[in-house]
């Protein structure tokens, strides 16, 4: 039986996020001169394709559907991906230095949201073939040496599309997203904590790698410390003199901006429509900075009411896992939860100004049709592994 709950608690989250395209994009619509429901259109149009591709995904038998679904998002995702980067500016533009969106005619697409699903599939499928099956038929432990060779194809891929990711479209919030990912997964397969932990060394290292070459990361990363360490001086002023100081000409505009979003809303928020910081101080707030425009609106209690939604959808996908017969199925549910968490928690504590800003989207609720369409066919997925599990 389809999980029921599941379906319709993601089904919620699009439609709030299809309500505050409209509300948060106000500024937004007068800045680009387009109609006043452009954007409310678009995210509906994209909204209501994504629930209809969810539900029809969900009915369909999983140990026919879910290959074939699961490598076509995978190999699609990751051409357009490679091939975005050298498409000429009239179908791919040049936004912030790199090329991540490919627009033909009314359509933009973006091939890393879809990749995110595609790549938690092919770990799900490949950590079952050689992971699992290799922990299942051993009778002893694996040396590091033993267990870093098994991972060795995965490390090489991840790499490869770490690269194209961080370097052609640079974004490196989403590496740090499927990085995390693949961490977690990795475990979930039954890999050791030994491993995990030199992973992480080595994710860390490499993160730094990309942050140091990038002179507007390095820009990014001051402005997250210059704020920090205004905050950690206020909360300890004992070891104000201890903290080493950054002096910039103006405090990081968007995530100030953010803070006295999430302020001004206070408990219950101003009402719906009537936020004050979207218009023109916090810009594309209807995007990336989608919760701090929520807090302003309907307050904290709103947003937590929503991040509760949220969250009872990664419960629902876990326990969707846990059910499952099928160790596909297993490692894919927990992969899924992995990515909708991550990006969740990275977005959140990226506006509230408690890590560097990365760009990521929230889940079903920024703006935007590729990251809702990839998401509806990563949940239909695990709706129809859903009628695997047992009672």
């Amino acid at each position: 039986m389809i999980d029921r709950p599941l379906f319709l608690s993601a089904v919620t989250l699009i439609v709030v996020g299809i309500v505050f395209s409209y509300s948060l994009s106000a500024y937004t619509v007068l800045l680009y001169h387009t109609k006043p429901y452009h954007f409310l259109l678009r995210q509906a149009v994209a909204g209501m394709a994504g629930i209809a591709l969810m539900w029809t995904i969900a009915r369909m038998d999983p140990k026919k559907a879910v290959p074939w679904i699961g490598f076509s998002v995978l190999l699609f995702s990751t051409v357009l991906m490679i091939a975005t980067p050298f498409l000429p500016e009239s179908i791919a533009h040049t936004v912030g230095g790199a090329k991540r969106w490919i627009r033909l005619g009314p359509v933009s697409l973006a091939p890393v949201e879809f990749f995110k699903v595609g790549f938690v599939f092919f770990l799900a499928w490949s950590f079952k073939r050689r992971v699992l099956a290799k922990h299942a038929t051993a009778d002893r432990h694996y040396t590091l040496k033993e267990e870093f060779l098994i991972l060795l194809p995965y490390i090489i891929v991840f790499a490869l599309a770490m690269f194209v990711i961080a370097y052609f479209q640079n974004d490196l919030g989403q590496v740090i997203v499927l990085g995390a990912t693949m961490l977690f997964m990795m475990i979930f397969a039954g890999s050791s904590l030994r491993i995990f932990g030199w992973a992480i060394l080595g994710t860390i290292l490499a993160a730094t790698g990309f942050i140091v070459t990038s002179p507007h990361r390095i820009e990014r990363f001051k402005g997250w410390y210059y704020m920090a360490q205004n905050t950690i001086a206020k909360l300890f002023p004992q070891w104000a003199h201890a903290i080493p100081k950054v002096n910039l000409a103006e405090e990081p505009y968007q995530v100030s901006n953010s803070l006295h979003a999430i302020h001004h809303g206070g408990l219950f928020g101003v009402g719906l429509g009537n936020g004050v910081l979207k218009l023109g101080f916090l810009s594309e707030v209807h995007t990336d900075f989608v919760l701090a425009g929520m807090a302003e609106e309907i307050g904290v209690v709103g947003v937590a009411a929503v991040s509760g939604l949220l969250l009872f959808v990664i419960y629902r996908l876990l326990r969707i896992a846990g059910r499952v017969r099928e160790n596909l199925y297993y490692l894919y549910c927990t992969g899924l939860a992995m990515i909708i968490g991550f990006a969740f928690v990275i977005n959140a504590l990226g506006i509230s100004g408690v890590i560097p800003l990365k760009g990521i989207a929230v889940p079903f609720l920024s703006y935007g049709g590729s990251q809702v369409m990839a998401l509806s066919i990563g949940i239909g997925l695990a709706l129809s592994m859903s009628k695997d599990a047992r009672l």
